[in-house]
């Protein structure tokens, strides 16, 4: 906001809701009271009470962590109108696109998404588009080439008729039929573009059948295979739109997305070199055609830089089936956590749907001022490599100096140099500049060394959203994900970059390094987790209890923890427009995650650190629902599917162990004196919670085909149940 009398770009909302704020108070006091009841009777309960001491003191921890990143929840509103009045020139956007498996992301997907990119509103002459296919694939390459002259239609027809919905897939499927009030040249020319839609998909589509190479694009090894750049598009009235696959081959690390995006950063250095960045995955389609223009009200409008090194916006699904059954469209974290991160030092970069400014990514501090000519070639080539166009504009950039580009043809060479495999040796690529290698959750490594820097961001959300994904369509696949989430956060954990260290060496602020733990820590949650859904059935089978009798005033504490916690979330999900059917869904997933997917990652980065194996960046397959209507949300859609895969065994064993306990339990309760019953109750009462969260493994058991768990998951979760019921006759002994 140079000129102090024009309009701010943007405001600043205070969402704080004192009601809410009172019941996690409350929550956390009675959290307290339980931990301070636990410690003063542990010599009458014993281990059982020992174990749900340690167990509670880490959910009071994590507790304290939700109640800091919600504490004071900040929205902005940003007025992209004022934005065009006030500047007459706009900065140029450089726009990145990663995919990197032609099966698992159907490429059709893909370029909706360089569609959507393609057709903002923003000068078309200050935006390019890189794609980055990490798969080497022809299919994607002749799709992106089929993609760039369909644009040339798709783009001036949402110009003119101001088409909000620019991904034409969605596009097509909530409009399918032009208004009988609209013109006859708009009914015209909809059906001509529709037709040529159709014609883009059928020609990708049997592409996909044939696999067949081109001339210009043999098939290749996606492992091995040199640099590949080319230049799809460059012409006045569309955004530059390029193609890259960087340079593969056996036994050279490429660390997975980072590596892509560091790639990226160089290609489009070179050839447009552009002050902002956008990367956004390659489900994720522009919703929303504003979405740069507010960006940048929050970019140029603050006062301080400082304060807006990037802007995240959150992910958003379009395809989410009702009431959420695979607990993945995380409607309520994106409002409630991404609000109050805004509050602190600025939300965390989320890996997609999120804007930067270049010289961030190169490493620039907030106070740190290059002047040209100030940094040395022998510094500049540690930092960007020895290519001398890259240094030249890594300085550009460095030292806000601008100069104009020369045709993209022109540096097709370089490219293919900085896209290699072995360029980034001996440089501060992936370290002090680019995206951070050393994990899979590059996005929040990336993110914590901006952060420790002392830079902020900012969290923009806007209606309609700006963007919009698919999110995995079975339970299975949410499972993986999670998997790859929780390993990849570990990773972070546990390395030298670790919140905790940006702290007290950098100027990451507590509260914020705080919201990073509770995020970090998701992995470490699956311990307590997994013993405390254990605790009741052990309770039970050794005849001990580690709940307060039904008849103690104590048992208020627990109960009244219980009550309280489950009312409050189950508040916020019907404060945002949820149903009672989607919270429960949301609770029992996030119980089979966090014993299951998230004990999986603790498993693999142990393995890692020990240096028995690598961490391997597993896909998640992308199959949208490209049709808006219900009937194709149907019910055996949100039927939760079980495979081979190791990950269901703990799920599968929680539940026999359980279910073994309840048969106790009953059988115990109706065998014995009602003084000895009101012991049990309350362990009776949580083993059969225990059950309700697995209950779609209940179901599982008598389910056929890939709803019912494999015989051999069956088989090894029974002996693990086994194994720990004859353990806790053993400890009975004992």
């Amino acid at each position: 906001m140079a000129n102090k009398s024009s309009l701010t770009l943007y405001e600043r909302v205070n969402l704080r809701n004192n009601k809410s704020l009172a019941l996690e108070l409350l929550l956390l006091f009675l959290l307290f009271s339980l931990l301070t009841y636990r410690f003063l009777s542990l010599k009458q309960y014993g281990i059982p009470s020992i174990v749900a001491f340690l167990c509670e003191s880490f959910f009071t921890c994590i507790w304290i962590l939700v109640i800091n990143i919600k504490w004071n929840q900040i929205e902005y509103i940003e007025y992209p109108d004022r934005l065009l009045k006030q500047k007459t020139e706009l900065p140029a956007v450089d726009m990145f696109i990663t995919t990197a498996d032609a099966e698992l992301e159907p490429p059709i997907l893909t370029m909706n998404t360089v569609l959507s990119l393609l057709a903002v509103d923003y000068p078309v002459e200050k935006l390019a588009c890189y794609l980055s296919d990490d798969g080497a694939s022809p299919l994607t390459y002749n799709a992106l080439v089929a993609t760039s002259k369909f644009a040339k239609i798709w783009l001036p027809f949402c110009k003119k008729y101001d088409i909000s919905m620019r991904a034409p897939f969605r596009y097509f499927a909530t409009s399918s039929i032009p208004s009988q009030d609209d013109s006859f040249e708009f009914q015209q020319e909809w059906k001509m573009v529709k037709d040529e839609y159709e014609m883009l998909c059928q020609k990708i589509e049997d592409a996909s059948k044939t696999c067949a190479p081109c001339k210009d694009y043999p098939k290749m090894d996606k492992k091995n295979h040199p640099a590949i750049v080319k230049i799809i598009t460059a012409e006045e009235g569309v955004p530059h739109l390029v193609y890259i696959s960087r340079e593969k081959r056996p036994k050279k690390a490429h660390h997975f997305k980072a590596g892509a995006m560091n790639s990226l950063t160089r290609v489009s250095g070179l050839m447009t070199n552009a002050p902002f960045l956008l990367n956004v995955d390659c489900d994720m389609y522009v919703n929303n055609p504003k979405a740069v223009l507010h960006a940048m009200c929050m970019f140029l409008g603050v006062d301080n830089e400082r304060d807006c090194a990037f802007v995240q916006f959150p992910q958003i699904f379009y395809d989410g089936i009702k009431d959420d059954p695979f607990g993945n469209q995380y409607v309520v974290l994106v409002k409630f956590v991404g609000h109050g991160l805004a509050g602190i030092q600025g939300p965390m970069y989320g890996g997609t749907n999120c804007f930067h400014r270049r010289k961030v990514i190169y490493g620039l501090s907030p106070n740190q001022q290059i002047t040209t000519g100030e940094l040395s070639d022998l510094e500049l080539q540690r930092k960007f490599g020895k290519s001398s166009k890259l240094k030249e504009s890594g300085a550009q950039i460095l030292s806000a100096s601008s100069s104009s580009k020369g045709a993209l043809s022109g540096f097709v060479e370089a490219a293919h140099h900085v896209a290699g495999c072995d360029y980034e040796h001996g440089t501060c690529w992936g370290t002090e500049v680019g995206w951070k290698y050393g994990s899979q959750a590059e996005d929040l490594l990336t993110g914590i060394g901006i952060h420790s820097k002392g830079w902020r961001s900012m969290y923009c959300t806007t209606n309609p959203a700006s963007f919009m994904g698919c999110a995995p369509s079975t339970g299975p696949d949410t499972m993986i994900q999670t998997k790859r989430w929780a390993t990849g956060l570990l990773e972070v954990l546990l390395s030298s970059n670790t919140p905790i260290l940006a702290t007290i060496k950098g100027n990451l602020q507590i509260r914020q390094c705080l919201a990073y733990m509770w995020l970090l820590s998701w992995g470490l949650r699956s311990i307590p987790e997994l013993v405390y859904s254990l605790l009741p059935a052990y309770c039970i089978i050794t005849g001990s209890h580690f709940l307060p009798k039904a008849n103690e005033p104590a048992i208020i504490i627990p109960v009244a923890v219980f009550l309280i916690y489950n009312i409050h979330t189950l508040s916020e999900y019907l404060s945002v427009g949820l149903s009672t059917r989607a919270w429960w869904n949301n609770q029992r997933i996030a119980r089979i995650n966090c014993t299951s997917s998230w004990l999986f990652a603790i498993f693999t980065v142990c393995l890692k650190l020990i240096g028995l194996s690598e961490s391997a960046f597993v896909l998640t397959a992308k199959n949208p629902t490209t049709n808006g209507d219900e009937d194709m949300k149907i019910k055996d859609y949100a039927k939760f599917t079980f495979n081979e895969s190791p990950i269901f065994v703990p799920g599968t064993t929680i539940l026999l162990v359980n279910l073994t306990a309840l048969v106790i339990g009953i059988v115990s309760f109706l065998t014995t004196t009602p003084h000895n019953n009101e012991v049990r109750i309350g362990e009776l009462l949580c083993s059969l919670w225990v059950v309700l969260y697995f209950w779609v493994f209940l179901k599982g058991l008598f389910g056929k085909g890939k709803h019912g768990i494999p015989s051999a998951t069956i088989l090894k979760a029974g002996v693990l149940a086994l194994m720990f019921t004859h353990l806790c006759k053993w400890s009975m002994k004992a």
